[in-house]
């Protein structure tokens, strides 16, 4: 199937039934990473930018997740994408070293909003799918193809371009023309650079929402941008071919933690570690990290920002050692100046390790050493962390997850969320799912 029938095509009948439970699990986390995100200062700046500069104009606009307000359809999906990555806990793929999802909800919430489309439950499930698989090949094909590291908002910008296509029932030239604007115009920022000067630029996804939504309206109206080289170069033919066959879907990874997934692997070992010989905080006197390049460049012991803890592998381990969990209480506020935190972050041990490097980027290994102030010392095994395809969290844990970051929302509303969302695929109008996203936090939507 090529990748214009594929974004017009596809039906919800097509979908093998794990991959229709991937998408409402993508779709559940993304709603409670949402409402987490609405805590951060990004997400003031961003939403109120938005507001101000991104007005809906001759339309009706859309309205951003978890505020109301109305803004183009441009600056809704921009608002959205920013807020989701605000809060490090979305999913993603180990081969795109980034997040699809965090752009496909917001563009389709914005394309849905302003285009005024009756979607039952079902075109949101497919719709959300056929993101994915645009999305995560195109991130492969990127990062197969240029010599830097992009960000995310330079490949999952054309997951929303190709949203915009489908719901706009644009011609199959028009789709063409939306992919290659997409990719032309997506953000190829720096991932490392933000690594290493951790800021609210994050991983691009804003801007790759904001291009792919633009993108999808400029070739409604003739304006040309093909091709998307990253769908229609040779060399990565075979990446497209089995579009409809193989779903990547099935292979995004989802976080018990809202920090970089790079330094997940070593949380995990400390924890299991921990928990197998009985150790609490206070037994710790000394911690040294083994594990790849880039994790090691999560080097930021003394974060004096969200964004800093959430690109930091000290941090958040010292935080899982001290405190013994790590959410939003412990990367936000208060949790940035816990003395106790800081001082064993600052003295952990980062060392690369060129046998788990050589694994890099389709397998993520640490191996934690932990000095006891009694003398004993502990050495996990080679720990990769929890929530991937190989080890995933359960549906218990994916719902407790959704419930804890989504506190805010009220007893109610979370539960009608999670409701609507697990028994989506029956053919409902999804007309409530909407409102319920979309009406502002304290609102009874």
């Amino acid at each position: 199937m090529n990748v214009q029938n594929f974004i017009h095509d596809l039906r919800y009948s097509d979908l093998p039934a794990p991959v229709a439970a991937l998408a409402r699990r993508c779709l559940l986390d993304l709603v409670g990473v949402a409402a987490s995100g609405r805590r951060t200062d990004l997400a003031r700046i961003v939403t109120n930018h938005a507001a101000r500069q991104f007005g809906a104009g001759e339309g009706r606009g859309a309205r951003m997740i978890f505020d109301g307000r109305r803004v183009s359809p441009v600056g809704a999906a921009y608002a959205g994408a920013s807020l989701i990555d605000s809060f490090d806990a979305h999913d993603g793929h180990v081969l795109t070293k980034g997040h699809a999802g965090v752009a496909i909800l917001p563009a389709l919430l914005a394309f849905w909003e302003a285009e005024d489309l009756a979607l039952d439950d079902r075109e949101v499930l497919t719709s959300i799918v056929i993101g994915y698989e645009i999305a995560t090949r195109a991130g492969i094909a990127l990062h197969a193809s240029a010599c830097d590291y992009h960000t995310s908002g330079a490949w999952n910008s054309l997951a929303c371009a190709a949203l915009g296509a489908r719901l706009m029932k644009l011609s199959s030239a028009q789709t063409r023309e939306a992919l290659g604007t997409a990719e032309y115009h997506g953000p190829r920022s720096q991932m490392m650079r933000c690594i290493d000067y951790p800021t609210m630029l994050k991983d691009g996804s804003g801007w790759g929402a904001l291009v792919g939504v633009s993108a999808a309206y400029l070739a409604a109206d003739g304006f040309t941008g093909a091709p998307a080289l990253t769908l229609e170069a040779p060399e990565q033919q075979a990446l497209w071919g089995d579009l409809g066959s193989r779903w990547y879907i099935l292979e995004q990874y989802f976080k018990p933690y809202p920090v970089c997934r790079w330094a997940q692997p070593a949380v995990q070992a400390a924890r299991d570690l921990m928990a197998a010989h009985g150790l609490t905080g206070t037994d710790i006197a000394d911690v040294e990290v083994r594990s790849f390049a880039e994790a090691v460049r999560l080097a930021s012991a003394r974060p004096a920002t969200t964004e800093e803890a959430q690109y930091s592998l000290p941090f958040p381990l010292a935080a899982m050692i001290l405190r013994g969990r790590i959410g939003a209480d412990e990367i936000t506020g208060d949790g940035l100046k816990d003395a106790e935190v800081l001082d064993l972050s600052s003295s952990i041990r980062l060392v690369e390790d060129p046998a788990i490097c050589a694994r890099f980027p389709a397998e993520r290994f640490a191996v934690v050493s932990l000095g006891t102030k009694d003398g004993r010392r502990f050495t996990s095994e080679w720990t990769q962390a929890h929530g991937g395809p190989a080890n995933p969290l359960s549906d218990a844990e994916i719902s407790a997850k959704y419930r804890g970051l989504a506190g805010e929302l009220g007893d109610n509303r979370r539960q009608a969320i999670e409701a609507l969302v697990t028994g989506m695929g029956t053919g409902t109008p999804a007309a409530d799912l909407a409102e319920l996203v979309l009406e502002p936090i304290g609102v009874a939507a």
